[in-house]
């Protein structure tokens, strides 16, 4: 088994190796992860946060050994807690990173940083003030930034954020945590689930006070959300079918 570090920014992760392919996720700075497949221009991975796998280029990351690897796996997560900071090498060249990057390896990469961390678990409260940072953040399918997002991406970053780990689709993440039966038993910081036709979950978002939900859609928004679903004022029609509550902390 072979091993790899984000040492770039933010690089994409797609479904198969050729770089028209589908945008799965992304993998931002500091992320490490195990390589199960390598080819001439392309290597197949497995993420060590939420253990998602897709294809990276070969020339977007640098391998590390075993030993650093699981060094990092024990190691408490350290983020940029900045919508965007930049970390600096020892020829004081500039690498922009993103919001909650991973700023363990920075001895590993022989990199530098000065920026502001987060670490810890954070309490519950937290969780709104956390998803405020990517209010207004453009919808991109596999997104993890500011400057473009997902749903599933959304609400795992926010999470993250704040010491938790959730899986990366909404279909797994509705698998974690305790369903609830009413909206009224919820608190902020909870977990939205949404179906389609099929009945298959399809988006996410995080429930706030008063009947709100913030979650992506378009762009990261805040709508009302009653027991059909979410209700887009503007619009003044339900987007999306509530499938289930779920109380993740």
């Amino acid at each position: 088994m072979q091993y790899g570090i984000c040492n770039l920014s933010i690089i994409p992760l797609r479904f198969e190796p050729t770089d028209p392919s589908e945008l799965v996720s992304q993998v931002l700075y500091g992320e490490h992860f195990k390589i199960l497949e390598e080819r001439k221009k392309w290597s197949k991975i497995r993420l060590a946060f939420d253990k998602y796998e897709g294809w990276i280029d070969n020339k977007q990351f640098i391998k590390i050994q075993e030993s650093v690897y699981n060094q990092l796996e024990s190691e408490s997560p350290i983020l940029s807690s900045d919508l965007i900071e930049f970390v600096f090498d020892e020829q004081q060249q500039l690498y922009p990173i993103s919001l909650g990057s991973t700023l363990n390896p920075l001895e590993v990469l022989k990199h530098n940083f000065e920026g502001k961390t987060i670490t810890n678990i954070k309490p519950k409260s937290n969780i709104i003030n956390s998803a405020f940072n990517y209010l207004n953040a453009p919808y991109l399918w596999g997104g993890k930034t500011p400057f473009g997002i997902d749903c599933s991406g959304f609400t795992q970053m926010v999470y993250k954020l704040n010491g938790y780990k959730l899986l990366r689709d909404a279909s797994q993440q509705a698998t974690q945590g305790e369903a609830l039966s009413f909206i009224e038993e919820s608190e902020p910081g909870d977990l939205a689930f949404f179906d389609n036709i099929e009945g298959n979950i399809t988006h996410v978002g995080i429930i706030m006070e008063d009947n709100y939900i913030i979650h992506a859609h378009g762009k990261v928004r805040i709508d009302r959300l009653d027991h059909s679903g979410i209700y887009n004022a503007e619009k003044r029609e339900h987007t999306h079918k509530l499938r289930v509550i779920k109380k993740i902390i």
